[in-house]
């Protein structure tokens, strides 16, 4: 069935409590087509999240929401991971599902929702600390690069192995980020060897570097787009060294206009510390383990320095971006490491008072990149143009809300905004959810089913 035949055959409707005039299409449920790829065609299939599947579906009683859990909870494990060995050691690439590319952002967020099922699930923990082990190997062959390829030794643009090199700060954060709650969640500490250890301390030197902004890392050449290079001899724009960490890329993957990212910075601050618990109880690396601690403090207090702006409306709130001269960018775009998303990541409380206020301002007109219309409301990004909602900043919003209309509304919209596909599209048009960017998002549907998994079991009354 094509998506603009089953979109237009549906008659159900639901209201949004965000939009009240907002009317949102959703599928009869006797309509919903297996889009699922069959089971010989996936590239892994875990036990533990396949009875997880079971177990929404058996207790949600939304049966579009079921379809769409057990479509996009699995989407990354069916499509994009290839686990492997290597020397012996687990070895798992996870590719973007569109092309030979494993970014370190993007590759952890794509396992990230499967933590809490590798304890029961010998083979899913095994191709998380695949994840982990194939991480330590990138980042020893470049800590500036961004992305690489599943042959590490296969030549480029770049040098072997490395399929991009947009520098970004969370590029280094977030292998840190899933490899000490793989720890913490399964007490196994086999992926952290001397290896590990030697790449923990590149990502140290590398944040160094960066706290200065220049040193041995440049990014220039010929593009149709002012966001897809730096100027100035490929360095950047100017700043002040005040202790925060530059970045050439948003997490995105568009230039940077001022250095500092701050909230790259705030999961910086987080990631660091938690390099320093496992440092000093898993390798007993006392010097190492305080560098982590000194750097994280650092940058700690630079943010609180240079990274709050008091806005005329909102009151004091997180800037986007910063150089340490009084410049600011007051705006957030969807990918995280965002404004929006601090507290999910772990980077800042959700009661902090300039959060709350910051969340407030990126939820309104005030932030550059939220659009509004009869499809839907949510935050963008530069990447996929103006009035494209991302699917990614509802779920944000969603995981980062302790009220239930607000949630429900999430809920909702997200429901909606699949065009039949069973899947959630990168970005959607702000006036048609069938006007979408990348149809099949692996890192939006899993999150999203993330998001579905936590409401049913704290809150399983909005799934109704």
């Amino acid at each position: 069935m094509n998506r603009r035949a089953f979109v237009q055959g549906t008659g159900m409707l639901a209201l949004s409590p965000l939009l009240p005039s907002l009317l949102l299409a959703s599928p009869a449920a006797a309509a919903l087509p297996v889009v699922r790829p069959a089971a010989g065609r996936r590239h892994f299939q875990s036990q533990a999240v396949e009875a997880a599947i079971g177990e929404f579906q058996r207790h949600v009683k939304d049966p579009e929401l079921g379809w769409l859990f057990a479509n996009c909870f699995p989407n990354p494990l069916d499509t994009t991971v290839t686990p492997g060995t290597r020397a012996g050691r687990p070895d798992t690439y996870v590719g973007t599902g569109d092309s030979d590319a494993m970014g370190l952002r993007d590759s952890t967020a794509q396992v990230w929702p499967y933590l809490p099922f590798v304890k029961q699930d010998a083979a899913l923990r095994q191709l998380v600390a695949g994840v982990i082990n194939r991480h330590t190997q990138c980042i020893l062959r470049d800590p500036y690069a961004s992305a690489f390829y599943h042959d590490l030794a296969r030549v480029g643009e770049w040098q072997p192995g490395v399929h991009a090199r947009k520098w970004a700060v969370d590029s280094l954060c977030y292998p840190i980020r899933l490899g000490y709650h793989y720890w913490k969640t399964t007490g196994d500490d086999q992926p952290f060897d001397a290896d590990w250890r030697r790449a923990i301390a590149l990502t140290v030197s590398t944040f160094r570097e960066q706290q200065r902004q220049t040193g041995p890392y440049r990014y220039q050449r010929p593009a149709l787009s002012a966001a897809d290079t730096q100027p100035l001899g490929g360095y950047g724009y100017p700043a002040r060294p005040v202790g925060l960490l530059a970045s050439a890329f948003w997490p995105g993957g568009e230039a940077t206009r001022l250095p500092f990212v701050v909230p790259s910075n705030f999961l910086a601050v987080s990631t660091l510390r938690q390099a320093f618990l496992m440092l000093a109880d898993i390798a007993h690396d006392g010097p190492e383990a305080q560098e982590c601690l000194a750097l994280s403090d650092e940058i700690a207090v630079a943010l609180r320095q240079h990274a709050v702006v008091t806005h005329p409306q909102f009151g004091p709130v997180y800037a986007y971006e910063a150089d340490g001269c009084g410049g600011h960018s007051l705006l957030d775009e969807a990918s995280v490491p965002g404004l929006l998303a601090l507290p999910y990541l772990g980077a800042t409380p959700l009661n902090e008072p300039t959060y709350q206020n910051t969340r407030r301002l990126v939820l309104s007109a005030a932030n550059p990149f939220f659009y509004k219309g009869s499809a839907g409301e949510g935050i963008g990004s530069p990447r996929s143009g103006p009035d494209q909602i991302w699917p990614l900043s509802i779920i944000m919003r969603g995981l980062t809300s302790t009220d239930d209309a607000e949630i429900r509304a999430c809920v909702q919209q997200l429901r909606a905004t699949h065009a039949g596909t069973g899947y959630l599209p990168e970005s959607f048009y702000k006036n048609d959810p069938g006007r979408l960017t990348r149809a099949q998002s692996p890192e939006t549907n899993v999150l999203f089913s993330e998001f579905l998994w936590r409401m049913y079991q704290e809150r399983p009354h909005l799934l109704t």
